[in-house]
């Protein structure tokens, strides 16, 4: 047979104090004299204890959970960002309830409200679904990552300095026409700088450059397809050039790297390739990528210090929230590999 569960009557009972102290001790036991703390600890393993998670958060409604909404997971970039997460429980003992969206704004509100019923006390959103003026009206802390966020704090890259950083490196290495790859970004979301900077950097040098917004799709394999037709045209339109690709992420960039070793067998010198975000799949790829580090760990980091501050706010008898949105940003790390000389 199963021990019986310990309540706190039971432990009211053995240390001679009222269940009201007892519940002091768990919820405020700075209220309680350190020697009145030390007698309640030793009847907890005396008795032998284990703390009911759930009925603590029956009882002061802290769940001890934050959500995180993604657009999905085949880009390694989220899934990278989703492990930093998930590995932050030692440091911050939080738990986290995931949610990838991919299907319009009416599924991610589903989705927030289904957090929102957990008790959830943060949220963290890379998803671009929802306008940030939305996230805000929840009342809850929200940080943003990478995405529009005038209404929400937030923590992004440097994508100007990225894409700056990118762009140079091709210029210097020579390469006779520059071509960005990447989905038709919004002006409002922070990755458009990378857009705005490769354009910067182009026009700054004189160098000819092309740029295809051109990638779009809801599966790996579909946005595979697309990248394979700005591949063929790329391969029709400059065939003896020295061609720099800046692609906007790793997995793009992974994904044009085979479809030149499906047609040629190996890296020829008509090409570099620069990808974004140095996800595993940079230094794991059949050539590692030249990538742009967004520092993913340091990202992460940060999201989580600004949020565990807003969430520790909220718990205060009178608390302050923000005056306005905090936006931080991390700056870039040029991490050169084998696709560029």
């Amino acid at each position: 047979m199963s021990k019986k569960q310990v309540t706190f009557a039971d432990i009211a009972e053995y240390t001679n104090f009222s269940k009201t102290t007892i519940s002091r001790y768990f919820n405020h036991p700075d209220s309680l004299t350190v020697e009145n703390q030390e007698k309640i600890s030793q009847a907890l393993d005396t008795l032998g204890y284990k703390k009911n998670k759930l009925a603590k958060v029956l009882a002061n409604g802290k769940s001890e959970f934050i959500g995180i909404i993604v657009p999905n997971l085949y880009l390694h970039y989220y899934s990278e960002m989703l492990t930093q997460f998930l590995s932050s429980y030692s440091d911050y003992h939080y738990k986290f309830l995931v949610f990838a969206s991919e299907h319009g704004a009416e599924e991610e509100q589903q989705y927030i409200e289904e957090l929102l019923s957990y008790q959830i006390e943060g949220l963290i959103v890379l998803s671009h679904t929802l306008p940030s003026e939305k996230l805000a009206s929840y009342q809850i802390p929200v940080i943003a990552i990478e995405r529009e966020a005038e209404y929400i704090s937030s923590v992004n890259t440097d994508n100007y300095m990225g894409a700056l950083q990118a762009t140079s490196l091709l210029i210097r290495d020579k390469c006779d026409i520059l071509i960005h790859i990447n989905v038709n970004v919004n002006k409002s979301i922070p990755a458009y700088d990378r857009i705005r900077a490769f354009q910067a950097t182009c026009e700054e040098y004189h160098i000819p450059y092309d740029i295809d917004l051109s990638v779009e799709g809801d599966s790996y394999h579909e946005i595979l397809n697309i990248i394979r037709e700005i591949f063929n045209k790329i391969e029709a339109k400059y065939p003896n050039q020295k061609k720099g690709i800046f692609l906007a992420n790793d997995t793009y960039a992974n994904m044009f790297l085979n479809l030149i070793f499906q047609k040629y067998g190996t890296f020829p010198s008509t090409y570099e390739i620069v990808g974004f975000d140095n996800s595993p799949i940079a230094s794991e790829a059949i050539l590692p990528i030249t990538t742009i580090g967004q520092q993913i760990d340091v990202i992460a980091k940060t999201a989580m210090d600004l949020l565990v501050q807003q969430m520790d706010e909220q718990k205060k008898r009178v608390p302050k929230p923000l005056g306005e949105p905090v936006h931080k940003q991390i700056a870039p790390v040029l991490i050169r590999r084998n696709t560029t000389k």
